[in-house]
């Protein structure tokens, strides 16, 4: 066994020598001649395991994200809206940006290939998924990159941007056959074109290619294109599709062949791993609450039980912790789920003691039954007894994987687990009361869309302090708490800045 493994690690490299390894990547590459890609020719270059998982991961974020606003049935714009600020965050490609940025967009894309290829559904939800990015990132261009990206594709596309003097001698025909579309796309984006507006943008903005005519059968037989000559002439603004349906076509073949290839990979015990643990599903990645010293300094036994903190909660932790002051007890379910909640807003683990000795003694226990019986398991969660492994706080996958609560239980997930009279109920306390926004949540419930609910949730209970921010897919407890506080600063520092002017 050894030695089938030292022949495994053969060839290896480790990558000690940071400034060699970046220097290589500064090598000029025409994959990276643009920072829109095809991603039909896959990378070459070497990069650490760290790489290999973080830029997978930077990349997922992004791809949870547009899976949310899919399910909340968000227009392209929106949706745009929405990641762009995570784009900045994790994945940037800036105009002039440095080879690194198209390096890890190029490796995180054919990283999670391997991670999405393994079945049909899973296909289908990258294949969705890494599209809507794709046309993102389209719309983010310049029509001069547009432009460029087209005519290095070329020999793919087939297509041709017209000259000026082409444009001017069919510029009647060409408002003609596309003005309707194109003031269909404006209405889209709730800009509403004048007859005279539309002219002038077809003369002075639009961009016309042209190309073989059987490439756009559909837009022929809606007499939407001017046909001349066995080509059609087609506007900047329904570029995108053909783009898009060009994109999937690659991507759909190549994802097959990649699955064709994973038994490869079954003898690498260095990817195997991390590849088992990127596959389990889009809403499965972990939310690492990185408690912040100037929020958490007021969490303490005391504070978490007023409304200041626990306005803050997502559902099921209020649930949660209403059920256990009510009742002065938790089942075990329940006590392992809030109380890492708590630790993970930065309740410490003498706080933590105190909060729940209080609980568990102000009616029939005593003392000493509390500490025989429950400090054990709270110093658990902190790491301090057994294993000393330091528990995180569980995310929204792992509440929804747990079992159901049987009677005297209170884990779990309000949306998932509650009547639905109990969940309208709830929502209407935290002041839901609209009825197509508490509709609106029902049928997230009804079609198990259960994080996607407490998104909704998140948003219209913060909709003030999100006003001309971008909201974020609520994955797990501790993100809903962190991000409320960090709005409810927000806002606040907002105020005092426009009282002193």
């Amino acid at each position: 066994m050894f030695r089938q493994v030292k022949r495994r690690t053969a060839g290896r490299r480790n990558f000690d020598d940071q400034d060699d390894k970046r220097a290589s990547y500064e090598t000029p590459s025409p994959l990276y001649a643009s920072r829109l890609s095809f991603y039909d020719l896959p990378p070459t270059q070497e990069i650490t395991l760290e790489e290999f998982e973080s830029w997978a991961i930077d990349r997922l974020k992004i791809l949870i994200e547009i899976e949310s606003c899919v399910a909340r049935s968000k227009s392209l714009k929106e949706i745009e809206g929405s990641i762009k600020p995570l784009l900045l965050k994790f994945m940037p490609l800036s105009n002039n940006g440095s080879v690194d940025e198209k390096i890890k967009d190029h490796y995180s894309h054919y990283i999670l290939r391997l991670v999405f290829c393994r079945s049909d559904e899973l296909r289908k939800n990258f294949i969705k998924n890494e599209t809507i990015l794709f046309k993102v990132r389209y719309n983010m261009m310049s029509p001069s990159e547009q432009k460029e990206f087209i005519e290095s594709n070329k020999h793919r596309l087939q297509w041709t941007y017209i000259t000026k003097e082409e444009k001017n001698q069919f510029f009647e025909q060409l408002l003609n056959a596309s003005g309707g579309s194109v003031r269909k796309q404006f209405l889209s984006e709730n800009v509403t074109l004048t007859s005279e507006e539309l002219r002038k943008h077809f003369l002075y903005t639009e961009n016309f290619i042209k190309l073989p005519f059987e490439k756009i059968t559909n837009l022929v037989s809606s007499r939407s294109v001017f046909l001349h000559k066995g080509n059609g002439y087609l506007p900047t603004s329904l570029q995108l599709n053909l783009l898009a349906l060009e994109f999937q076509e690659i991507l759909t073949t190549n994802l097959i062949k990649t699955f064709q290839t994973i038994p490869r990979l079954e003898e690498d015990d260095r990817l195997l791993p991390l590849l088992n643990n990127l596959s389990r599903n889009f809403a499965n990645f972990q939310y690492e609450s990185e408690i912040d010293p100037g929020l958490a300094s007021d969490i303490n036994a005391q504070s978490i039980v007023t409304p200041s903190i626990t306005k803050h909660y997502p559902l099921c932790a209020t649930h949660l912790q209403r059920n256990l002051i009510a009742s002065s007890h938790l089942k075990y379910g329940g006590r392992q789920q809030l109380g890492l909640f708590l630790k993970g807003i930065g309740l410490n683990v003498d706080e933590a003691l105190k909060f729940w000795s209080y609980q568990f003694t102000k009616n029939n226990m005593s003392m000493e039954t509390f500490n025989k019986e429950y400090k054990y398991n709270i110093r658990h969660q902190y790491g301090l007894e057994g294993a000393r492994i330091n528990y995180k706080p569980w995310d929204c996958s792992t509440i929804l994987s747990k079992p159901r609560p049987n009677k005297g239980e209170s884990h779990g997930c309000p949306y998932r687990d509650f009547t639905m009279d109990a969940l309208i109920s709830n929502l209407n306390s935290m002041g839901i009361k609209d009825v197509q926004e508490i509709n609106a949540v029902v049928d997230d419930v009804q079609k198990h869309e259960y994080t996607v609910a407490c998104t909704r949730v998140f948003e219209w209970t913060h909709k003030k302090e999100l006003m001309n921010k971008e909201g974020l897919h609520i994955t797990h407890p501790n993100l809903y708490f962190d991000r409320s506080r960090q709005l409810e600063r927000s806002d606040a520092n907002g105020n005092n800045n426009n009282n002193e002017k």
